[in-house]
């Protein structure tokens, strides 16, 4: 399957019960309802998905069941973020063999690379692999910025490398990749708080994490702008930010997997060292969203769109 690098794309978290075992059954629930919601793809694996603690047999476990449950109508995409170039390729490869449809790419992990090192880390796993890829362009939280010079040299020499996901926090940034690539490089921005202005600015998707636990939402956002509708998009957003802000948090995992009790489309369980929000925090967390939910918009409008 080839990939449409558009639309709203979740990074789903991992569900996990009470025994700190893989929860298929919440998993399921939740991938399908961003299937029912309109959403263009999953993907597996990220930040959100606590992919840092997942064995390699719960990855191909989770990217089984997800492939099961997607039955070819959206593409499947795994996130790699590995602590050495030689795993980055083995999970490329093993991800190749298990069915998965593209590749969310991290820089290199718990280094700060030089921007040589980066970009032949990059070609390196691109070259190992005929997936497409999307890198992942997040200078804040991992401290590595892939520049328009760094982007220049990749889309040279890998055909395979398709998309970005834009998480500089300068939507400036977007505009700059648009006059340089046009189209040779699709934009996604990987930001929740910045999704509508970075949509307007011409991003092509959304990979989102709120979505989650409010799917219909995140696609009415994204439809309503690319129909021009940005009045009745805004309308919505603004309801939404508070519960954005959530993500852009340490505890984004915990925020959000709070929300998705809140919707019915998960629980509360993660994984260690990660613990559930307490005290204060907690309470901070579950007034936002029980505002959110006593003032839920109704969408009806953008189911035609």
């Amino acid at each position: 399957m080839s990939i449409k690098w558009e639309g709203v794309m979740p990074a789903v978290t991992t569900k996990f019960n009470k025994n700190d075992e893989l929860d298929l059954i919440n998993f399921e629930k939740n991938v399908s309802a961003q299937l029912n919601a309109g959403v263009n793809g999953i993907i597996l694996g990220g930040t959100l998905g606590e992919a840092s603690t997942l064995t390699p047999l719960e990855k191909e476990t989770l990217v089984k069941k997800t492939l099961e449950i997607t039955a070819g109508r959206v593409p499947v995409i795994i996130n790699i973020a590995e602590q050495s170039t030689r795993d980055a390729i083995e999970v490329a490869k093993n991800a190749g063999a298990w069915g998965v449809q593209g590749i969310m790419l991290l820089p290199p992990m718990r280094y700060k690379a030089t921007d040589y090192e980066t970009v032949v880390y990059f070609m390196e796993i691109a070259k190992s692999t005929s997936l497409p890829i999307m890198i992942y362009n997040n200078p804040v939280d991992y401290n590595i910025e892939v520049t328009i010079e760094m982007f220049e040299e990749l889309l040279a020499e890998c055909d395979n490398i398709e998309a970005v996901k834009e998480s500089t926090r300068d939507i400036s940034n977007i505009t700059r990749l648009k006059n340089k690539f046009g189209d040779r490089i699709k934009i996604l921005c990987g930001v929740d708080t910045l999704a509508l202005e970075s949509m307007v600015a011409g991003a092509d998707g959304w990979v989102a994490g709120l979505v989650a636990a409010y799917p219909q939402e995140t696609v009415a956002i994204y439809k309503l702008v690319k129909a021009g509708e940005i009045k009745k998009a805004l309308k919505i957003y603004r309801w939404f930010m508070p519960l954005l802000e959530l993500d852009i948090s340490p505890q984004l995992v915990q925020n959000i997997k709070l929300a998705e009790v809140a919707t019915g489309l998960g629980t509360e369980y993660v994984r260690a060292p990660r613990l559930p929000l307490h005290g204060a925090e907690r309470q901070r967390v579950q007034r936002i969203i029980d505002d959110a939910m006593a003032k839920r918009p109704k969408l009806e409008e953008y189911i035609s769109l």
